[in-house]
């Protein structure tokens, strides 16, 4: 009956396993393989590589190479991009060119998919110089770039803030016979919208337009983001506009873009007509989308509007979260509704909902901020976890009320619990003390901060 299964059924079993986590079955099958008499080859391992790296992390992924050459089997350069990945995602630049150069050693040649990698390390490392060599020695060792080539490097370019360099690289490539495809100009657009340099983005749509390039509803929303974003609403409407009227569809995060747009340039009846199309077009809203168009509201002072909302959510079977409790004791806190704040805090209780840091600390520095100092020193002191902001809210509301040696108290004991706090509450603080006459007490202060970093920190 065996004899009907191959090597090639085993590598199909252990890829099955290995997509579904199940890493302890894979190596039973494996075994139970080798015990019917079908000999894993170097697929088999560099499946096992792949699931090890992916589930439990590069060491335990590099370990298989052991088992591999005990069994007669040398690695590819697939087992080795593989485990360059698996460094380039916990951005281990010194693995990755560790695993270059023992490629070299075992007579493997990168190939275009290593360097890729190596490129891509070195860009979420924040080392964009280092990348560019890489990028340089690709075309010095005459290796076939592939259009992903390119797009890792303008992409990590944007990231890393040298959007006027990756324009730049464009240019050049263009010069030298390259066509860039939607996804390059997707990349550049959004890397130029996040760095407001709106009108460069509407002149590369332009450009993509007259380059025989159809924009996708991605091109289309980095463009009207960075419209919303520049305060050219009616610019970043058109462009919503136009993008119906090609039969884009929209997700809930694109409607609550716009919407959030039309609410900060006051016209809240189109705003409500925004919500409303998304309910007409079948939009199936989750809790995510109506948070954030609660926050909207609230940051906007609408509360009446962004509790219907919530009552809208209700009566689609959706409860309201931590998170959402938490945006509206923050907007109330900020207009000074402090009593219908905390009632929302007893609520998160009442439902057995978590009163999370965010939530409590929007409370106490809304609190601090309308002079019920007292009343947040003692929500403060029920506080079983509390965190830098906690202490800076507190400490700011102190400072307010001149109550600098209670405030410089607080700090001290935050430093000693082994916290980090904010240089500006510090240099408050020890302003507080001076103007107030107390230089005895701010030099003190000073020397009790300094002491507890060494000891604490």
């Amino acid at each position: 009956m065996w004899k009907i299964f191959s090597t090639k059924s085993l590598n199909i079993c252990l890829v099955s396993l290995c997509r579904v986590k199940q890493l302890k079955k894979a190596e039973l099958v494996l075994i139970d393989g080798i015990k019917l008499g079908i000999l894993p080859d170097v697929v088999t391992y560099n499946t096992l590589i792949a699931g090890y790296c992916r589930l439990l992390g590069i060491d335990t992924g590099y370990s298989i190479i052991g088992r591999m050459k005990e069994a007669g089997i040398h690695p590819d350069i697939i087992t080795y991009n593989t485990l360059l990945s698996s460094a380039c995602r916990s951005r281990l630049v010194s693995r990755c060119l560790d695993l270059f150069e023992e490629m070299l050693e075992e007579g493997i040649f990168p190939d275009i998919r290593s360097y890729n990698i190596l490129m891509h390390c070195f860009l979420k490392s924040g080392k964009p110089d280092e990348a560019y060599n890489v990028f340089k020695d690709i075309f010095l060792k005459e290796i076939t770039p592939s259009p992903g080539t390119y797009n890792i490097m303008i992409n990590g370019l944007c990231k890393n803030g040298y959007v006027d360099n990756a324009l730049r690289l464009l240019r050049t490539l263009q010069r030298n016979g390259f066509t860039p495809g939607v996804v390059t100009y997707n990349i550049l657009i959004d890397g130029l919208s996040k760095s407001r340099k709106h009108r460069r983005a509407r002149g590369l749509l332009k450009e993509m337009l007259e380059a025989g390039q159809s924009p996708n509803a991605i091109t289309y929303t980095s463009v009207m983001k960075s419209c919303f974003k520049n305060g050219m609403l009616e610019e970043g409407l058109e462009i919503f506009s136009e993008m119906q009227k090609k039969g884009y569809t929209f997700d809930g995060f694109a409607y609550c873009t716009v919407t959030g747009a039309l609410l900060k340039g006051g016209k809240v009846k189109e705003a409500n007509e925004c919500i409303g199309n998304m309910f007409k077009v079948g939009i199936d809203l989750d809790m995510v989308c109506f948070n954030t168009l609660v926050n909207i509201y609230c940051k906007e002072g609408k509360f009446e509007d962004a509790l219907k909302l919530l009552g809208e959510a209700e009566e689609r079977g959706l409860q309201c979260d931590d998170y959402t409790h938490s945006i509206l004791i923050d907007g109330l806190c900020k207009v000074g509704c402090i009593k219908l704040a905390q009632k929302y805090l007893k609520n998160m209780k009442m439902l057995g909902l978590e009163t999370n840091l965010v939530a409590m600390n929007s409370f106490i520095d809304g609190v601090c901020k309308h002079g019920h100092i007292d009343h947040a020193l003692q929500v403060f002191e029920s506080m079983k976890v509390k965190d830098a902001f906690t202490y800076s809210s507190i400490v700011r509301g102190l400072c307010r009320a001149e109550r600098y040696k209670l405030a410089a108290k607080l700090l001290h004991s935050c430093v000693t619990k082994g916290a980090q706090i904010l240089r500006s509450d510090k240099k408050a603080v020890m302003r507080g003390l001076r103007y107030s006459g107390s230089l005895a007490e701010a030099k003190k202060f000073q020397k009790n901060i300094r002491l507890a970093k060494i000891l604490y920190y």
